[in-house]
Order: C-alpha cells, then sequence, then structure tokens
C-alpha cells in the first residue's frame, strides 16, 4: 500500500491542503476556505475531499505537517490566555519601561504598545541572582505560592515566570515552576530559562510572557486536531512548523509555541530556497500572496536568511520597537497587509488606499457572494480579466463578475474615474507597497534588489508577481510549479530542528577554547535529546553552529556562523576572520579586528526530511503548447486591455520560448506574464520569465 504526506496550511482566507505520494513524489492538492472560529472544521472538510477525489485511505498516510497563524493572530487581536507575570522584586514595570525608546521621534501622539499582562496582574517575589549566576537572595517559597494563588484568584490561566539572570543560573525559576504546578496543578506554566534563555531582560521577559499568553490555546487547539484526525482514521504523527524552517513534535510545539508564530511564511521561504537550487538561481526574492497578507523573504546562496529576533503585533508596520520583542529563531521576512481580501477605500484627502484591513475568508471578497460588498484586490483582479469566475481556487468555488463591479462601482464613482481603471489603480496600489517594501527589506541587508530573481507563490503571487518585478527592475521571475499551495508544499520537505541558545558573555582573547567547545556539546546534547524524545530518528542528524558577536563596547551583536569541530587554540584567529567577513557582507567595511566579545553561542540540529516532491504538478506537462482560449485583460506593460492568450500550465512544452502578453492557468493560481515577458517551462516545471529592463 502506498504511503501518503499530507501537508496543511491555514492561512487568513484559504486553508492549502496538499497529499504527497511518499514513494513517486506526486502531489495534489485542494483550497478550503478557511473557519476562522475553528480552524479544525475546516481542515478536516478539505482533508475529506481530497482523499475522497484521490482515492486515498486515511490509513495510507503516516505522516501530518502543519501551519498555522493562529497563534500569530492571537498576540495581534490580545485573543489569548489571561496571563500573569511572576518576577524578581523590583523588575515587574520591565515590560512596561522596554527599551526607552521611541519608535517615531515626531510623533507627538505616540502609542507604545501595551504589555500582553496588566500590571495588576504581574507580581513580585523576593530572590536573586548574580549576573555570573551566583545567588545573591534565596527564593521565597511561600512568597511563590502566595503570588501563584493570588493570580489564580483573578482568573489568570497561565503563568509566566520570569526572574533576574535566570539564563545564567535557572535554580529559581525551576524552583517556581515545581511549586506552582504542585500547588495549581493544570494551570498553564511558561520559564524563561526555558523559552528564551539568554541575556536582555525586556526581551526575555517579552517573550517569555507571549509564550504563556498563546500555551493554552496552542494546547487546545493541538490537542482537539490530533483528536478530529484520529476519529477520521488518520493517526499518523503530527509535526508543526516553526518560524525557523524546521519541523517539532506536538509535545514540544505545545511546550513553547512561540516558536510557531511565523511558520507558514516560513514554509513559503523554504519552497522558494528549494526551486531556486535545482535550477542554480542562489539570489531569490520569495514573494508570497495570499488572501490576507503578502510575505516577503530573502534567499541567499540557497538558503533563506534567519534572524535570532522580531517584533509581533508591530503598532506601526515597518516600524522598528513599535512591537512585542520575540526572541526566537525565524526566517527573516517583512509581512504587509496586501492579500487578495485586502480592501480598497478612500482616505480622508480623498485617495485611492488599499489595506491593511482584510475581509478574510468571512465574509471575503464581493465576488465570493458571502455576504462581502466591499471592494478587494480579488475583486479588481476580476474585473481586470485575470481570473476565470469557473474554475477559482481550483473550481472549488464559483465567483460573481457581477458581484465585483457591484462592489468597485462606488469606489470609481468617489474618485470620478471609470470602474475599469479603478480596478488597475487598486492592483497597481497594492504592486507599489509591495516592490517599496521589497527595496527597503533587500537595502536593511546591504543588498541590491535588481540582483535577485523573484519566485512567486501563493494565490495572489503569480496575478502580483510581474508587475511587482518591473517596478524593481528585476531581470527574470520564477513561478514553480502549484504555485497556490506552495508553503504546504514547502512543510513536506521541512525537516525537523531543533535550537538551542546559551549566553556565555565573554571576550575572545578571554576565553579558553575548550570551554568554548564544552558549551557548544551542552547545548547540542539538549537540541538532540529533545528531538529524541519527541520520536525523531536522530541518526544522521547534523548540527549548525552559530555565535552572536560584536566589536568590544558595541551595543549589537552580528550572528556569524562557526565550524563544527574541536577547537583549539589557534582557532581564535580563524573566529576573528570569520566575523570580519560577515561584518564585511553587512556593512561593507570592517574595522580592524583585534578582539570580539562573543555574547551567545546558538545550535541548530537537524534531522532528516522525510518527503520529497516530484518536479512536476499534477499530472505533468504535456507536449505541444496549445493556446486555448483568448480574454480580454488589462496589459500592465501597455495601461490598456488587449486580447491575452489564455495557457494551461499543463498544456506548455519544456524549453519553448513563448512571447508575453499571456495568461497561464492552474488549478491553485494564475500566472500574468506582460508583453516585455518571454515565458519558458524548465525541465523541472517552474515556468521562467525574463523581463526586458
Amino acid at each position: 500500500m502506498s504511503k501518503f504526506s499530507l501537508g496543511v496550511d491555514i492561512g487568513g482566507t484559504f486553508t492549502d491542503i496538499v497529499l504527497l505520494d511518499m514513494a513517486s513524489g506526486a502531489h495534489h492538492s485542494h483550497k478550503e476556505l478557511t473557519t476562522p472560529e475553528q480552524p479544525e472544521v475546516g481542515v478536516l472538510r478539505g482533508v475529506k475531499t481530497l482523499l475522497v477525489r484521490c482515492g486515498v485511505a486515511a490509513g495510507s498516510i503516516v505522516r501530518v505537517v502543519h501551519a498555522t497563524t493562529l497563534f500569530t493572530n492571537a498576540l495581534i487581536e490580545r485573543r489569548g490566555a489571561r496571563t500573569g507575570l511572576i518576577t524578581t522584586q523590583g523588575f515587574r514595570d520591565v515590560l512596561e519601561i522596554g527599551r526607552e525608546r521611541r519608535y517615531d521621534l515626531y510623533d507627538n501622539f505616540l502609542e507604545l504598545i501595551q504589555p500582553l499582562v496588566p500590571r495588576d496582574l504581574r507580581v513580585e517575589v523576593a530572590e536573586r541572582m548574580g549576573p555570573d549566576g551566583s545567588v545573591v537572595q534565596a527564593l521565597d517559597e511561600p512568597g511563590v505560592l502566595a503570588c501563584a494563588r493570588e493570580l489564580a484568584a483573578q482568573g489568570v490561566a497561565s503563568i509566566a515566570v520570569a526572574f533576574l539572570h535566570a539564563y545564567k543560573n535557572p535554580a529559581h525559576e525551576a524552583a517556581a515552576v515545581a511549586l506552582i504546578e504542585r500547588e495549581l496543578p493544570g494551570m498553564s506554566v511558561s520559564s524563561s530559562a526555558e523559552v528564551a534563555a539568554e541575556i536582555r531582560e525586556y526581551e526575555r521577559f517579552s517573550t517569555t510572557v507571549a509564550n504563556a499568553y498563546v500555551k493554552p490555546l496552542a494546547d487546545r487547539y493541538i490537542s482537539s486536531l490530533e483528536a478530529s484526525l484520529r476519529e477520521h482514521g488518520i493517526v499518523a504523527p503530527l509535526f508543526l512548523m516553526q518560524s525557523n524552517g524546521g519541523l517539532v513534535h506536538t509535545k514540544e510545539a505545545k511546550r513553547i509555541p512561540v516558536q510557531l508564530l511565523e511558520s507558514g511564511p516560513a514554509a513559503g521561504a523554504l519552497v522558494a530556497a528549494h526551486f531556486g537550487r535545482e535550477i542554480d538561481e542562489a539570489r531569490v526574492l520569495a514573494f508570497d500572496m495570499g488572501g490576507t497578507t503578502a510575505k516577503l523573504s530573502v534567499v541567499d546562496d540557497g538558503e533563506p536568511l534567519v534572524a535570532y529576533t522580531f517584533e509581533a503585533a508591530r503598532q506601526k508596520r515597518f516600524r522598528s520597537g513599535s512591537g512585542l520583542p520575540i526572541n526566537i529563531s525565524t526566517i527573516e521576512l517583512i509581512e504587509i497587509g496586501a492579500g487578495g481580501g485586502s480592501i480598497a477605500h478612500v482616505d480622508e484627502l480623498e485617495l485611492l488606499k488599499v489595506g491593511p484591513r482584510s475581509a478574510g475568508s468571512e465574509p471575503g471578497p464581493a465576488c465570493y457572494e458571502k455576504g462581502g460588498t466591499q471592494p478587494t484586490v480579488t475583486d479588481a483582479n476580476l474585473l481586470l480579466g485575470y481570473l476565470n469566475p469557473e474554475t477559482f481556487a481550483g473550481g472549488t468555488m464559483k465567483i460573481s463578475t457581477g458581484a465585483a463591479e457591484g462592489a468597485l462601482t462606488p469606489l470609481a464613482e468617489a474618485l470620478e474615474i471609470d470602474r475599469e481603471a479603478c480596478a488597475a489603480g487598486v492592483t497597481n496600489i497594492v504592486n507599489e507597497n509591495m516592490a517599496a517594501a521589497a527595496r527597503v527589506h533587500i537595502a536593511e541587508r546591504g543588498g541590491d534588489a535588481r540582483r535577485y530573481s523573484l519566485l512567486v507563490t501563493g494565490g495572489g503571487g503569480p496575478l502580483h508577481g510581474y508587475s511587482v518585478a518591473r517596478k524593481l527592475r528585476l531581470r527574470r521571475m520564477l513561478c514553480p510549479p502549484s504555485a497556490g499551495v506552495a508553503s504546504a508544499l514547502g512543510l513536506l520537505i521541512a525537516p525537523p530542528k531543533v535550537t538551542r541558545v546559551k549566553t556565555i558573555a565573554r571576550r575572545l582573547s578571554q576565553l579558553d577554547m575548550a570551554q568554548l567547545q564544552a558549551a557548544y556539546e551542552e547545548i547540542e546534547a539538549s537540541a538532540r535529546a529533545t528531538m529524541a524524545e519527541s520520536g525523531v530518528d536522530t541518526t544522521g542528524a547534523t548540527s549548525r553552529r552559530y555565535a552572536d558577536m560584536r566589536f568590544i563596547g558595541q551595543g549589537f551583536e552580528l550572528v556569524t556562523e562557526l565550524p563544527v569541530g574541536d577547537y583549539a587554540d589557534d582557532f581564535r584567529t580563524q573566529v576573528l576572520e570569520t566575523f570580519a567577513q560577515a561584518y564585511r557582507k553587512v556593512f561593507s567595511v570592517t574595522p580592524p579586528v583585534d578582539d570580539v566579545e562573543i555574547v551567545n553561542v546558538r545550535v541548530a540540529v537537524s534531522g532528516r526530511a522525510e518527503s520529497a516532491f516530484g518536479s512536476r504538478a499534477e499530472g505533468g506537462a504535456r507536449a505541444g503548447t496549445r493556446i486555448r482560449q483568448e480574454r480580454r485583460a488589462y496589459c500592465p506593460d501597455r495601461d490598456a486591455y488587449v486580447g491575452m492568450p489564455v495557457l494551461q500550465r499543463a498544456d506548455l512544452e519544456v524549453g519553448k520560448r513563448l512571447a508575453g502578453p499571456a495568461i497561464v492557468e492552474e488549478p491553485a493560481s494564475t500566472l500574468i506574464v506582460g508583453s516585455d515577458g518571454h515565458l519558458e517551462l524548465l525541465p523541472n516545471g517552474v515556468i521562467s520569465i525574463e523581463l526586458n529592463r
């Protein structure tokens, strides 16, 4: 009997499901409208539909991999658990004080982000660790119990324990957690030493509180999904995608759910890197546009860039310091509120604006005819002639041109332009916003957008990618097979991964190399143990080592990869050279490097990826490209409506070069190519579009 893997990616509008034959690599996909109040309902409905369509028994599924935006949305919308904080005496206001930064110096009405835990739920106990890990004041155990009872009496469902310098010595935190769990069975508890064991109390406290805030939700949701899958005959182990592009078992996901905040976007970046490597494209800008948001991430040398802190729930987009700092490893990306459901409107200056408000899946764009009446990007794309009303979302739902016209007409009248010009304006604004975000994102990392190829995924990426690429003056755009469900595919090629961090805060010149080696071996052993406890075979698991380094006296660190091995005394020279190269790559200059400080050491232990999908989408390409019809559609190069040839991806002939304009359809997405583009199907199923710059 064939064995199958199942990938499930829950987005703001659609839930994407991919069924992969693990022997042949063939895959089949399905799109289901997301059910926001009970996400598992949409998942199970879609899974059942796909299994019936493919004639696959539930018992044939041996692995389920899942990504969701549920926990990110809980932070943004403040729908997590009522959470309390127990901290060191005198430090209850760390979450409020933050870094004492104004993210906008000239805004007299600046709104700072409010902590997830209000002040009346932040309580203190007597205890103190020194910065070297020595006990300055013993833990007041009766005080811990009193604080726990006080918080429970106020209806708290989750408690965060974060003590000063616990990253150096977690003994007091561990004792406090044990006391709370004994006193309040069933209470959800998170400690900073388990969640974010690194220096800087504000970021450590913030990450721990965020974990505690979503932990009960994660426990309920993951347990419910596991039970529902079992009820439908799927008893395969469930893995979840982490923000860093690795998989984690449900046990670890429930323990530290803050690792899952950016799980969906991470999968899209992985699949972009995969296809980039297949065609030897080292620099790729991954552009994933769904129904609610668009995500951009950078792939350099075949790997997505990784960050070790990010901000969730920002008060203002693109404003550093306006969100909640979260210290987890995550694929570096930028997200903007520009998806198919983004609502177009006229602002107070009577200018056309799009987003960030979204119609989501309920009620959805007007053309869905599910109660939505406001004009959205999807409505505009339908009126521009890009979408086929009969085959939208793989034919799983019909959309109405009349409803889209009805939604856009009032907007066009308010702007005193015709409806078609209004639709073109809506998409142009979205494309410009995404291009501007991409320029900033790459420039901040010392790169030039023009050196990259744009790889488009998601339901909206292929629709908007060509115009975004033109605005960025890129030479090439890439559209992989099954682009509309690429994130769900990315889940199935991700390896299990566990990361660990340890603060050492020592000058390199004063650090014994044996101590450095021992620090790495300690956290590597911890990571491997966690992986083994999850049932993952650690045979052949690989380890990568990193160090957060800085010049002496500098206020920020640069994460630098170090080789794995036994470190001798002469390794110091290699560390300095590695740091100098990394510094030069980011800042283009390198001051004289005589000594550096190593603040943190990190490891990422990765297991073997279980699945590999075939290089073609469902059915593969047929020989002989045929134009099945022509559709009147808006050509972005000409700023005019023209007759565009409509091609089916399955009809494209490998190696045959075609001139634009053209519309290329496949079950889960539609690709738009303008008149300045030439498209060609590559042997691995990727459509390459060369642009005349």
